[in-house]
């Protein structure tokens, strides 16, 4: 491996320091995708996309401050708030993604943290997707180890829990909950024995340094995340964010690349900010090493591509869905 990048000849590193890391973005850009797509093929099969669905299963009212956030209830971003799905409703939602081609059913809360009278219906929920035949996974704000320990034993495979930007830049984002609550939440997640889902969002006004800090903390963890989403910021008025200048799209498929350099076993989704981007985009972050896409026509409350444009890239690429580990 090139030293430019800094990288020892172990793939999977728990040591990556800021600089290693940026001197990975700073890649000359082919250099950068042919290292990203070596590791790929490494560890996973190069034609193969994880197709996921995600459902709000509760939306609206959240007392955070995310300022990129639509469900936030101090924004007025035209969601309303509303109450808990009832199980049929959720499960009727899981068999129709797992008949467009779903292996992987991702529900998510606007919740900083559940109750426990909410988490006993998550259970449930969480149970009847898995007799479905489908991965699951649940994103539902803050978890006590008690908490975590609950969601496994329910048959929860991942919990999201992101970390949204480098530590530097989350005070600019988020005021109502610390870095160290999201790490905190991540640590009840692991020793409950479920997987990690984590990852964060680009775009958001940080700098370089921000992506490269995002990157080095995730990929400096004490085991890499299974799954890690990266998010292109979805500006919705109303919210703090809305008027952000969008980010190069050549910087954001960088991002992809070096999450998948430094974090080669995890897989790496291409989360929200489908919609806005070309089929060319898309295709260079399937390039770098993204294997999931949320299907769908909405992730929780914003816009996603059409599934049936969805298979149509997937056709031109040659691209076909990862069988389900279920």
């Amino acid at each position: 491996m090139g030293s430019a990048a800094g990288v020892s000849t172990a793939d999977i590193r728990h040591d990556w320091t800021r600089g290693e890391v940026e001197a990975l973005f700073a890649l000359p850009f082919n250099d950068l995708m042919f290292r990203a797509q070596s590791l790929h093929r490494k560890y996973f099969n190069a034609g193969e996309v994880q197709i996921s669905a995600l459902l709000s299963i509760k939306t609206g009212g959240c007392p955070e401050d995310c300022a990129y956030c639509p469900q936030a209830a101090r924004y007025d971003t035209g969601v309303k708030a509303e109450k808990l799905m009832a199980l049929n409703a959720v499960l009727d939602e899981a068999r129709a993604a797992k008949e467009r081609g779903a292996s992987r059913f991702c529900m998510g809360a606007a919740w900083r943290e559940p109750k426990d009278r909410d988490l006993d219906s998550v259970c449930a929920m969480v149970e009847g997707v898995k007799e479905i035949g489908l991965e699951t996974c649940a994103t539902l704000g803050m978890l006590t180890e008690n908490q975590a320990r609950r969601l496994k034993d329910s048959g929860l495979d991942y919990y999201n829990h992101n970390l949204d930007t480098s530590p530097e830049h989350y005070g600019d984002i988020i005021s109502t909950r610390t870095y160290q609550e999201r790490l905190d939440t991540l640590d009840h997640v692991r020793k409950a024995g479920m997987n990690v889902c984590c990852g964060g969002i680009v775009g958001m006004g940080e700098s370089a340094k921000g992506r490269t800090g995002l990157i080095a903390t995730l990929a400096s963890l004490p085991a890499h995340p299974e799954s890690v989403p990266i998010n292109m910021l979805v500006r919705v008025e109303g919210t703090p964010l809305a008027a952000t200048a969008p980010l190069d799209a050549l910087d954001f498929v960088r991002t992809i690349a070096v999450a998948r350099i430094a974090m080669p076993k995890s897989v790496v989704r291409l989360s929200a900010g489908r919609e806005e981007m070309s089929d060319e985009t898309q295709a260079l972050c399937f390039l770098a090493g993204a294997n999931s896409i949320f299907y769908g026509e909405r992730l929780l409350t914003t816009p996603n591509p059409a599934a049936d444009h969805d298979r149509a890239l997937m056709t031109r690429l040659g691209l076909v869905p990862m069988p389900s580990a279920g």
